[in-house]
């Protein structure tokens, strides 16, 4: 249950930053500060974070897959298709 909830806090973090990042470029305009390259940074970081986080859940087993596409995956909770006549 961790997992999800540091993944959702991660996901929340990217989006901060990249608006956090968006508000600097538009408000620094001909400055030399450099907000907005460290927002790139923070975002770059907590991307690679959130696809760690995400990858070691599918590794572990942690996180499943229960999209349709993915019966082969899953055999046992698909329904057994109609008898045709």
């Amino acid at each position: 249950m961790w997992l999800k909830a540091l993944i959702v806090v991660l996901f929340v973090g990217l989006l901060v930053s990249l608006t956090t990042g968006m508000v600097f470029l538009f408000k620094d305009v001909g400055n030399n500060r450099r907000r907005t390259l460290h927002a790139l940074g923070v975002r770059v970081t907590l991307a690679s974070a959130l696809l760690l986080a995400i990858g070691w859940g599918f590794w572990s087993g942690r996180l499943n897959s229960t999209a349709p596409w993915d019966r082969q995956l899953h055999p046992l909770q698909v329904a057994p298709a109609p008898a045709r006549p």
